[in-house]
């Protein structure tokens, strides 16, 4: 809040013209120290850029109407004088006249969405908050709770409870502590809902429970999440059904990190996830699962169920979803969909023509065969679904990227799957806040507010988010700060209590000669690619080595990285990434080695080979020989001297040595001395006799037997 001097004066505009501009936006001050609320400001700065934008938009339509004025004419002139024009010259104003219509389209959005933004923030009402308004028949579970604190919570007699609770077959004092299954049996008899504390803390707002009023329900359109195995057709389906061409620019053809799309298919917009193709995706295709409403499996009918199949099946089953499998590339002369319909019921997939409950849909995502049957079939599961969502309240769901834009700052994809997302709206995304700035679809164009099922790129967060955050939208900047600042403050004493190391030690192994754990920064585009190569490598089965992430994040590699790597002796890992020459040197001079990949199992190939010449050696145990211990001899500077027999094998100084007795280990430690005749000796070989004394041990008997040992290393 600020008042409307200092209004004034922070956007250089007069006391008077603030005035006007309140009185045509209906905003109620009279004096120069009257204060203007967080939303009176929006309305303010929105009212102050339209007007800018407009007289700027007016200049260059006149500038455009005269240049397309003086064109004309000019050709006009040309045809009187029976000049020729040339077949170049014609080509290049009918692509001059080309251009000024996309212009023209242009301006038209950009005119549209400034109609919008202004008609949004003129009627911006307070939509419902996510936690629900008081409920007499609602009481709240604390973890631990006891018998006394749940009798209080219901208003209830503690000798009351307690006879409830016999009457359960529970014998409880009111100092025990209650589950929660049990306090939920009472609270119905009482005639209550218990729900757990957590599902109604805001700061908590993953577990928050959103309870919504029917009469707000709207329908909303499914998210549907496309999975299969490597080069079955998964992007290119989309392709088709999005008519683009995403893989066109990544890496090997597979897509290398989740985009969210939403198509329109007889007058219903649908949303889709698209997940990347490869293996070390799989974390990746399990977070698409987890906000998608439908599952496409797409399988190649000339290729059949390969393994990330498989995965993609037990993502689709553990997310509880329905499974459409889509048999693709059924142009090709060797498809054989009865083979796919075969090996996907023996992965517990059974067709519906097979009297099972999933649909097979053939396609061809080439030629777009089957492709209206495919969506035909999605758009009647979502009916069957009755998908639906509140967009009377503040916005919810799910970060699908994010990513650091070097103009823009951090640039994060978002499925929003409750309430409307606004220009202005403050937010947590993660445990982040932020004040929405822009708001775009996936084909780039403004919004000024985004509804259920609508992935949008939003900018204005403060740090990079996770790809599987959840967001939410709050009241005011104030009130997401707050609970921004608690979550943070509740994610570092987790940490600590937890005792779990920002450098993620048990992640990744160190490539240089004699190390046995290599540190590495890591480094790529998005946050998403990030996650992917961190779990590639974790699941590396290489065993005696780690590695080591001292730092990982999103972004160009800095001088600082180079730092590090150096203090750290640590390798600097680019994903999908360029350093420049800069930095390229500065790492020479220091010496900082720095790979360099753009496909994700090329790293996990060449980390594997590495450290596969690098294992730790396997040591083995060797038994030496064992003694007798036949009597004892002690001595106060000496202790206990086992005068031995040696039985098998030979006894040797300084060797690792174990007493049993009856059988039984009852010490493990290394041989001190040995004596021959009086002399100290090296060792001593079968059938002969000495006296043998245990380093730190002095506790032997009589009839003992020494085994002597040594840990020896084999080679692999």
């Amino acid at each position: 809040m600020m008042s409307v001097s200092e209004y004034a004066n922070d956007v250089d505009k007069s006391i008077e013209e603030i005035f006007l501009l309140c009185k045509k936006l209906n905003i109620n001050v009279n004096q120069e120290d009257d204060m203007l609320s967080d939303d009176d400001i929006i309305l303010l700065d929105n009212e102050i850029e339209n007007g800018t934008e407009d007289e700027m938009q007016e200049e260059k339509e006149i500038d455009e109407f005269k240049e397309e004025e003086f064109d004309d004419s000019y050709e006009e002139e040309l045809e009187e004088e029976n000049i020729t024009v040339t077949v170049k010259n014609n080509n290049k104003s009918t692509k001059k006249k080309h251009e000024n219509k996309n212009s023209h389209k242009e301006d038209r959005k950009d005119s549209e969405f400034e109609k919008q933004k202004k008609e949004m923030y003129k009627h911006k009402e307070k939509l419902q908050s996510n936690v629900s308004t008081d409920d007499d028949t609602i009481i709240l579970y604390t973890e631990g709770m006891n018998v006394s604190d749940f009798a209080n919570v219901l208003g209830k007699n503690v000798a009351e409870v307690i006879k409830k609770l016999m009457g359960l077959g529970k014998l409880m004092n009111l100092n025990a502590a209650i589950d929660f299954e049990t306090a939920e049996i009472l609270a119905l008899d009482y005639g209550k809902t218990l729900k757990k504390d957590s599902t109604r803390d805001e700061t908590n707002f993953e577990e928050l429970e959103i309870i919504d009023d029917e009469k707000d329900l709207v329908p909303r359109p499914p998210v549907i999440t496309i999975m299969g195995h490597v080069d079955h057709g998964k992007t290119t389906l989309l392709d088709t059904i999005r008519k683009t061409n995403v893989a066109l620019g990544e890496a090997g053809g597979i897509t290398q990190h989740i985009g969210a799309y939403q198509i329109v298919y007889n007058d219903r917009p649908i949303t889709f996830i698209d997940t990347p193709g490869h293996a070390a995706f799989t974390e990746m295709r399990a977070r698409g699962a987890s906000v998608t409403d439908i599952v496409i499996i797409i399988v190649a009918a000339d290729d059949g169920v390969m393994p990330q199949t498989k995965e993609a099946i037990d993502h689709a089953k553990a997310a509880g979803v329905p499974i459409v499998v889509a048999v693709n590339k059924i142009d090709k002369p060797n498809a054989n969909p009865d083979r796919v319909m075969t090996e996907m019921s023996q992965n517990g997939i059974t067709p519906d023509v097979w009297g099972g409950d999933t649909l097979f849909v053939n396609i061809s995502a080439k030629t777009g065969e089957g492709i209206p049957e495919l969506l035909d079939n999605l758009l009647l599961i979502a009916d069957m679904q009755e998908l639906k969502a509140n967009p009377n309240r503040y916005a919810s769901g799910t970060v699908i990227e994010s990513k650091v834009d070097k103009s823009l700052g951090v640039v994060s994809t978002v499925l929003i799957q409750n309430g409307t997302l606004r220009l202005g709206d403050a937010v947590v995304v993660g445990n982040y806040a932020g004040k929405i700035r822009t708001l775009k679809n996936d084909r780039g164009e403004n919004l000024a507010m985004a509804t259920p099922s609508m992935p949008v790129s939003i900018t204005g967060i403060s740090e990079s988010p996770s790809a599987g955050d959840k967001f939410m939208a709050f009241e005011n900047e104030k009130k997401a700060k707050a609970i921004s600042d608690e979550r943070i403050a509740a994610a570092r004493k987790k940490s600590l209590n937890t005792n779990t190391s920002v450098s993620l030690d048990d992640l990744f192994g160190r490539i240089e000669a004699g190390a046995k754990e290599i540190n590495v920064i890591l480094k790529a585009d998005v946050k998403g690619s990030e996650e992917a190569v961190k779990n590639s490598l974790q699941k590396l089965d290489v065993e005696g080595i780690k590695i080591n992430v001292i730092r990982s994040s999103i972004g160009a590699i800095s001088e600082s990285d180079i730092v590090l790597a150096a203090a750290s002796d640590a390798l600097i890992i680019g994903f999908n990434i360029r350093p420049n020459n800069k930095i390229t040197e500065y790492a020479k001079e220091k010496g900082v080695d720095i790979r360099l990949y753009n496909i994700i199992y090329k790293v996990v190939e060449e980390m594997e080979a590495a450290m596969k010449g690098k294992l730790e050696p396997i040591y083995e145990e060797k038994v030496l020989g064992q003694a007798e211990v036949r009597k004892l001899f002690k001595f106060s500077k000496v202790g206990t001297i086992a005068g031995s027999y040696i039985t098998d094998g030979i006894i040797k100084r300084d060797a690792k040595a174990r007493v049993i007795r009856d059988g039984v280990v009852i010490y493990d430690g290394n041989i001190n001395t040995i004596a021959r005749e009086k002399d100290q000796v090296k060792e001593v070989k079968q059938g002969l006799e000495c006296g043998i004394t245990i380093e730190n041990f002095n506790d032997i008997k009589e009839g003992d037997v020494i085994e002597a040992y040594e840990i020896v290393e084999v080679k692999r």
